[in-house]
C-alpha cells in the first residue's frame, strides 16, 4: 500500500508501507526518470524499504563483495556496494533539474543536507567528511560512523537513486560488504545511538524539510561547498 501525496511544485510523495523488492523498485524508477525526462510524469519522491540486498554500483570492486548471502543486484547509480534491508529507510528522488539550477554536485549537496538536518531533529549531529560519501556521526565508541549513504545518476538532467538511512537495520547484515569502499569505519544506526525512531516519525521529519531541500536546488551550490 502507498500513500501518495504532492509536494511543492506538483512533485508526487510515495510512501510505502510494505518492503518492496530492490529491482521491481529499479524498473519503476527507470521507467519513472524516462518518463519526467518526456514531459510524461510528474516528478517524484518516494520513501520506502527493501528486503536485504547488496546493490553494485558503477564503481563497486569484486574484492569488496566479501560475503554474497543477499541477491546482488547492479544498480546503475555511481558509487560501490551498498547494503539495504528492513529496519532502514530509502529515498528515491526524481527530480528534473532542467527546472532548476543544472547542478549535480549541488543536488548531492542538498540531499546530503536534508538528511543531515532531518538527523538533527532527533538529536543525532551527523556531518560531510572529505573525500568520504555519504553521512557520518559520531558512534557509541566514539569513532565516526556511516549513518546514511548517497547514491545517484543523472539521465537527461532528471535525477534517480537517493539516500537511505539508517534507522534500525541490522548491522551485522553489512559485513558482507566493505560499504562504499571504505574499510576503516564502521556503519551504525539511530537505533545503536539510542533513538528509537519509527519510519512514521522519520517521514514526517523528512517530509517537513522538503521545500528547504527543493528550495536549495534552485541555486548553483557555491563550489567551495560541494567540494566537501
Amino acid at each position: 500500500m502507498t500513500i501518495p501525496a504532492i509536494l511543492p511544485g506538483d512533485i508526487e510523495l510515495r510512501i510505502s508501507s510494505e518492503p518492496i523488492p530492490y529491482r521491481e523498485a529499479l524498473e519503476e524508477m527507470t521507467a519513472r526518470n524516462a518518463a519526467i525526462a518526456a514531459g510524461e510524469a510528474r516528478e517524484l519522491i518516494w520513501l520506502l524499504e527493501h528486503p536485504p540486498v547488496y546493490t553494485a554500483g558503477t564503481s563497486a570492486a569484486v574484492d569488496e563483495l566479501l560475503d554474497p548471502r543477499f541477491e546482488v543486484v547492479e544498480a546503475g547509480r555511481g558509487g560501490r556496494y551498498t547494503y539495504h534491508g528492513p529496519g532502514q529507510r530509502i529515498g528515491y528522488v526524481l527530480l528534473d533539474l532542467k527546472k532548476r539550477a543544472r547542478d549535480a554536485r549541488g543536488f548531492v549537496h542538498g540531499l546530503e543536507g536534508w538528511v543531515i538536518e532531518t538527523l538533527r531533529d532527533f538529536g543525532v549531529e551527523s556531518f560531510r567528511a572529505d573525500g568520504r560519501i555519504g553521512i557520518w556521526t559520531t558512534d557509541v565508541d566514539s569513532r565516526e560512523a556511516k549513518i546514511g549513504a548517497i547514491g545517484v545518476r543523472i539521465r537527461k538532467w532528471v535525477t534517480m537513486h537517493g539516500f537511505s538511512v539508517n534507522i534500525r537495520p541490522d548491522l551485522s547484515h553489512f559485513t558482507g560488504i566493505v560499504p562504499c569502499g571504505i574499510e576503516e569505519f564502521g556503519v551504525t544506526s539511530l537505533a545503536r545511538l539510542g533513538r528509537e525512531v519509527d519510519f512514521a516519525a522519520w517521514d514526517e521529519a523528512m517530509i517537513a524539510r522538503a521545500p528547504a531541500f527543493l528550495a536549495a536546488l534552485e541555486s548553483p551550490c557555491p563550489r567551495s561547498e560541494t567540494a566537501e
